[in-house]
């Protein structure tokens, strides 16, 4: 898993929708300090929420796996 391109998309587009790490988190029932370790990079989003991820993020999944 690339967590640097996870990570990057995450932060670039709660940012873009000037968007709380606590409103992010709570499209998928998780912490702001969750949110939070995901764009530091220190823990990676559970696997089960990568789909509804990328759908929020208006991208792919793998493109958000960097496999695209």
């Amino acid at each position: 898993m690339n967590t640097l391109r996870i990570s990057a998309s995450i932060r670039a587009f709660r940012r873009e929708q000037r968007m709380s790490q606590t409103v992010f988190g709570e499209y998928f029932g998780v912490t702001a300090q969750a949110v939070s370790k995901w764009e530091r990079e220190l823990s990676c989003p559970d696997i089960i929420l990568l789909p509804e991820i990328a759908r929020v993020l208006g991208i792919s999944i793998a493109y958000l796996l960097g496999a695209e």
